[in-house]
């Protein structure tokens, strides 16, 4: 779990540094001590491999895989980055607990992110926000509430590219097998170029001046399509070819590799036909809300989302409900499967609050998205004193009098500050695109993110209390 020994340069690193260290780092310093913090660590790293606690050789302790994680996301750095700034910054060597040691590379703390999953940053956030209240930062009187979006990583959708993506991936991991199993079975037909120059006569089309020639549209995609059911055709001959043994490899090791490769194959045909129909739908049939589209081969999960923003009215990725009390402490957050209305979210807010804190708000703020009458009431019954969220298309001359008076009013200026904790995770903490990969990986990332975030906003109220006394 720790470092059983510190050398003499670790005395020395933290000799030097103990003035240098920004306000918030000693306070948090304490905090990621916790033995339930670094304990979860310590199990999940466990739980990579079934002898992973008594077999092979040591490996890092527990409190430095987490302390370079969590200084991570404080930075929204690369591991590469995080790396090289652990190595040549002495107040981060301390930080971390590295030490005067070796630092680690980047792509051994890149499989510690991945062994540290969802599960165990949702109980390192909540024994986090335990302290937080323990130490007075939080008492859970107010309760304020908002949903963003975290995009996933990448492009902007269109049919052609997606089709492109597909085409792309399939030809390269036909290249692989032809090269381990040799020219057994199917000859590779190599149809790279020719779909290539088909995105380039689509991509000319769409961005000509002018009325748009929809005849010469539908015929460049038909012939993208064209090539790529003939690209999918081939893959899937491919897997049937290596599942009967007629291709084939010599050693374990490679015929391992050619299931791998078979099942990537399994895994991104069903996709590419997916974009298929719907681009089918969409340029031969007009219809552009196709069930279950498809946003990204590579992030098959990805939804589109419109918030209404005048800059960017889709945004593509997943939403999430960060809910904070007083101090800026966010006690919970989520990452929805599907996007669900705002007015669904508020009641269940409200018993994790109850849950957490062990209290009841006694005021609630949201925007107008969470108003409903139903939701108005059932606060009020569950001992919520004053319910402060606007209802916009109100006609009771009664309901905004309610909404002018100076209670209301002040609510809703502290619920503004919920908008400012999403600008300030999406700017600092990188929440405005998640650089993991699948589900797990936006869990994590938006996980990371708001434990980050939690930990200077705890260091700096405790540092403003130490102050104060």
């Amino acid at each position: 779990m720790r470092r059983a020994q510190l050398s003499f340069g670790d005395g020395l690193i933290a000799g030097e540094v103990s003035d240098l260290r920004e306000g918030w780092m000693t306070h948090a310093d304490r905090v990621l001590a916790d033995e339930q913090i670094v304990g979860a660590v310590y199990e999940a790293l466990a739980r990579r491999h079934p002898k992973s606690r008594s077999r092979g050789r040591l490996g890092a302790p527990a409190e430095v895989v987490l302390r370079l994680l969590i200084l991570k996301h404080v930075r929204n750095w690369s591991y590469h980055v995080l790396e090289r700034e652990v190595r040549a910054n002495l107040v981060y060597r301390d930080f971390t607990r590295v030490g005067g040691g070796k630092m680690p590379d980047a792509k051994t703390m890149g499989h510690w992110g991945l062994a540290v999953d969802p599960e165990t940053i949702r109980q390192i956030h909540d024994r986090i926000v335990q302290i937080a209240q323990q130490q007075g930062v939080t008492q859970g009187r107010r309760m304020r509430v908002d949903t963003t979006v975290v995009e996933t990583n990448i492009h902007y959708p269109t049919d052609s590219t997606l089709l492109g993506d597909g085409v792309r991936v399939l030809i390269r991991t036909m290249k692989k097998v032809t090269e381990i199993a040799g020219a057994a079975g199917t000859k590779l037909r190599d149809r790279t170029r020719s779909v290539k120059l088909r995105l380039l006569d689509i991509s000319r089309i769409a961005r000509a001046k002018g009325p748009l020639n929809h005849e010469r549209l539908k015929q460049g995609y038909r012939k993208l399509l064209n090539s790529t059911s003939r690209v999918v055709g081939q893959a899937k001959r491919f897997s049937h070819e290596i599942s009967t043994g007629v291709k084939r490899a010599r050693g374990i090791l490679k015929r391992l590799a050619l299931q791998g490769l078979r099942q990537q194959l399994e895994a991104m045909m069903p996709l590419v036909r997916q974009v298929m129909r719907q681009t089918r739908q969409r340029i031969f049939h007009g219809n552009t809300r196709t069930e279950d589209k498809l946003f990204s081969v590579f992030e098959p999960s990805t939804e589109i989302i419109r918030k209404g923003k005048a800059g960017k009215p889709n945004e593509f990725g997943k939403m999430v409900k960060l809910q904070e009390a007083e101090n800026q402490i966010v006690i919970d957050y989520e990452v929805y499967d599907r996007r669900t209305s705002d007015s669904d979210l508020l009641i269940p807010a409200i018993e994790i609050h109850q849950a957490k804190l062990g209290r009841t708000p006694r005021l609630v703020a949201a925007d107008a998205g969470f108003y409903s009458a139903r939701n108005e009431a059932a606060a009020k019954a569950s001992g919520v004193k004053r319910v402060c969220i606007p209802n916009r298309s109100t006609k009771s001359v009664a309901r905004k009098r309610e909404q002018k008076k100076r209670w209301f009013r002040n609510g809703q200026k502290w619920r503004t500050g919920c908008e400012g904790r999403i600008s300030v995770a999406k700017r600092r903490h990188g929440l405005d695109r998640c650089r993991y990969k699948a589900s797990a990986g936006m869990k994590r990332w938006v996980g990371l993110g708001v434990v980050a975030d939690n930990l200077i906003s705890i260091g700096r109220v405790m540092e403003q209390q130490s102050l104060q006394r």
